[in-house]
């Protein structure tokens, strides 16, 4: 008898086995194509845009619940894009993804028993943002770097950084570069000041818990760190 069912067992493995490699290959044709076409068409929006749709609609609340208006590289002002570096990510032209030097000096910190530091990248967090849903798990950690290898390997680094600044959130309900400038400063991206952009770098990580207008502290400090890293002009090499 258990010889008999043997070769069947064997049968559903194999089965299984080929049902496996398929899916595996179809999810890697489909999320390279998801990430090459970003090279050249701007996000019609992001997984967190979706998630937060969704929960505004359970929430009864039948109204649009994104502001996001996406503005090419030209539209945005540069103050922006090196706030963000100075802010989150100061090694962004250097790694491929990872800030290995960072994730080193956050474990130590966390070993020390200390408050939890992260240390994601602005390429992690644009594959996050775009692609994956809230929460932690070790499905989602996988994902996140597979497509943060992805970014990196098919998209220049302006574009990753382009992106960012277009699906970052910056209030509640508010992405990018655009709907920020205009909801707090009354001004489009393009005309953004030094100021009005370490402002909104200085939300970040926690966008909904914070407004722009009332972080002159912590926006003076990212205008120091932009100074130190030369401004601007620290961006122009990267690729």
């Amino acid at each position: 008898m258990t010889e008999a069912f043997a070769p069947k067992r064997r049968g559903r493995v194999r089965t299984w086995l080929r049902r496996f490699v398929l899916l595996g290959a179809a999810f890697f044709v489909f999320s390279v194509v998801q990430v090459l076409a970003l090279r050249w068409i701007p996000p019609f929006g992001s997984a967190f845009m979706i998630g937060r749709q969704v929960d505004s609609l359970l929430a009864g609340e039948f109204r649009p619940a994104v502001d996001y208006r996406w503005r090419p590289r030209e539209r945005i002002s540069a103050n922006l894009p090196i706030a963000l570096v100075a802010a989150e990510d100061q090694n962004f032209p250097l790694h491929h993804g990872f800030d290995m030097v960072a994730i080193k000096k956050a474990m130590d910190h966390n070993a020390r028993g200390k408050k939890v530091r992260g240390a994601s990248t602005i390429t992690q967090q644009l594959a996050k943002n775009l692609f994956l849903w809230q929460g932690r798990s070790w499905l989602r950690k996988g994902l996140e770097a597979w497509y943060t290898v992805l970014l990196e390997t098919l998209l220049p680094k302006q574009r990753i950084l382009e992106l960012y600044a277009n699906v970052a959130e910056f209030g509640d309900g508010v992405y990018g570069a655009e709907a920020a400038a205009q909801r707090y400063f009354n001004k489009p991206a393009a005309r953004l000041t030094p100021s009005e952009s370490a402002r909104l770098a200085a939300v970040l990580p926690a966008p909904k818990k914070r407004d722009p207008r009332r972080m002159s502290r912590r926006a003076q400090q990212i205008q120091v760190q932009v100074q130190h890293l030369g401004g601007a002009a620290y961006l122009a090499t990267t690729r």
